[in-house]
């Protein structure tokens, strides 16, 4: 019996120990196939940061219920990968009384000679989510007084706790403005050493700036609108066409400027931007949060104590189910993409032409309108020469390919989607969440906030945009007369006609019918789309 008792005994520990075992190697095996995969999402990400600009296309689809797990994997990466990378980094964080600086070396090839110092330092205690963010930009007197300047006055303003980043300009004359591509450059390198640093709350990131910096602040605000809870310009005023209003539609907006601070015009762009704001609050009434003012018996030096502590009553929206993008050129620069939109071919043929996205998102239907605009200048300053005022026209977009990305925050992920563009069904289905989706999106957006599961690619050319009536031999169909040639269009078109120098001479939108364009005798060629046909005008045989 004593026998039998101990063989049983014998028998369960080593069922339990066998039990143990085979427990213990699917967990680590499990735990080896998550670090296999981290460690091809950072060999991936250290690509990016070493600008070999490809997409991560390994698919590896997964629950909703797994969405967090992978979020923070992928994060996790994205932050090995930044450690790893070899570059300036930012300098550590002591108080901003002490006035500790460094300073980067900017992409030769984008502006020579540039070199950045910035000081960088904090007020009070870091709060549990991370500091709130100020990038402050000074004005255009001498770049060394007007960078200490900058310490002294941003010490003094009442927003603590906070963490600054108060940069000088690398240089000056032509290259003394904060918007162009050195320093973009530089504020996304900010931004993604900010929030991989822990030390940040990403969605309390605001830019701000005096006179230059208030004119570089108010382009800045639009061009980066979904990274900010706020922008304070100052002492500024730049034409709307430098920096869309539409664009700023989920930001704090402040503009304070004196009432007579008449030189280029600072006062008079300040109110039509106000204009502008009230126009598109009125269309969007719980958007466009603004304080824009002209502050009276005031010339260009105003009270710069206010901006900072209205900013930091804002937190940011990173998922808008509604917002605008004018995708415009800075320096001949342009966005990756704005909130949840990916841009992977721009729809406008040149910088003659914007891009124009419209975004709603209501329950699972996302409706998206892609146009083109083009600008013109219907009020010119003749002392300065500065455009003033402009006259938006809008068309349909012919082509250009663009992701939409979705999250949980946008809509229910374990339901049907619908995507339209344009009026036309682009998507109907269950979105499967992928890790190429969070992987790609991190490497676009950067942003803690902006890691995203689900994904819809659309080219606007497969919904058939692009479509004009051809012949069979698959050229234009066109009539060609002594003085003019006639076509069809079977959709909205961008026309161009070029003459045989290759110079432009005609160049409009045109709506779907029948067209004719009167033009002087000589060799020309007609482009509608991705078609183009050679034809002569003066005979009228072909």
């Amino acid at each position: 019996m004593k026998n039998l008792q101990t063989f049983i005994k014998s028998t369960f520990i080593l069922l339990v120990l066998s039990l143990t075992l085979t427990s213990s190697g699917k967990v680590n095996k499990k735990r080896n196939a998550k670090a296999v995969q981290q460690e091809s999402v950072v060999s991936y990400f250290s690509d990016v940061l070493n600008e070999k600009q490809v997409a991560f296309t390994e698919s590896e689809e997964f629950g909703i219920e797994a969405i967090q797990e992978k979020t923070q994997l992928v994060w996790d990466a994205w932050k090995t990968a930044n450690a790893n990378h070899s570059e300036q980094k930012l300098i550590s964080i002591e108080s901003l009384k002490n006035g500790k600086s460094g300073s980067w070396n900017l992409p030769e090839e984008l502006e020579p000679n540039a070199i950045m110092p910035y000081y960088w330092g904090s007020k009070g205690t870091k709060p549990a989510a991370g500091y709130p963010l100020f990038l402050y930009m000074h004005g255009s007197g001498d770049k060394y007084g007007e960078w200490n300047t900058g310490l002294n006055i941003c010490n003094g303003f009442n927003d603590a706790p906070s963490l600054y980043f108060i940069p000088q300009i690398p240089n000056t004359g032509s290259y003394y403005r904060w918007y162009q591509k050195a320093k973009q450059y530089a504020w996304e390198k900010l931004l993604r050493l900010a929030f991989v640093s822990g030390n940040v709350d990403a969605n309390r990131v605001y830019f701000f700036g005096i006179s230059e910096g208030g004119y570089g602040s108010q382009r800045l605000a639009s061009y980066y609108a979904d990274y900010l809870a706020g922008a304070g310009p100052m002492a500024g005023g730049e034409p709307l066409k430098n920096a869309p209003a539409e664009n700023c539609r989920h930001i704090a907006f402040s503009l304070l400027t004196g009432a007579e601070d008449n030189m280029f015009h600072r006062n008079t762009l300040t109110q039509y931007t106000k204009d502008e704001f009230k126009r598109l609050q009125t269309i969007y009434p719980k958007d466009f949060t603004h304080r824009i003012e002209l502050i009276p018996n005031a010339g260009h030096g105003i009270d710069y104590t206010r901006t900072t502590p209205w900013l930091k009553q804002y937190t940011r929206n990173p998922h808008p189910k509604s917002f605008n993008w004018e995708n415009y050129e800075m320096d001949g620069w342009y966005r990756k993409g704005f909130y949840n939109l990916a841009v992977v071919e721009r729809s406008n043929p040149n910088q003659a032409f914007r891009t124009y996205y419209q975004v709603d998102i209501e329950d699972n239907q996302v409706d998206i309108k892609v146009e083109l605009l083009t600008y013109k200048t219907t009020e010119i300053d003749p002392t300065w020469q500065v455009h003033m005022k402009f006259e938006r026209t809008y068309y349909n977009a012919p082509k250009g390919k663009f992701i939409v990305y979705l999250n949980s925050s946008l809509v229910n992920l374990e339901k049907e989607v619908t995507l339209n563009v344009n009026g036309k069904q682009a998507f109907k289905g269950v979105l499967k969440p992928d890790l190429k989706h969070l992987v790609n999106s991190c490497a676009t957006f950067f942003d803690p906030e902006r890691l995203y599961p689900a994904a819809i690619e659309v080219d606007l050319q497969n919904l058939g945009n692009t479509s004009v009536t051809q012949t069979s031999e698959n050229k234009l169909n066109l009539t060609v007369n002594k003085n003019s040639v006639g076509f069809t269009l079977a959709d909205d078109e961008l026309v161009q006609i070029f003459d045989v120098s290759g110079k432009l001479v005609f160049q409009k939108y045109l709506s779907v019918g029948t067209h004719t364009v009167v033009l002087n005798h000589g060799v020309y060629i007609l482009r509608v789309g991705d078609k183009a046909e050679k034809f002569v005008i003066g005979t009228a045989s072909r």
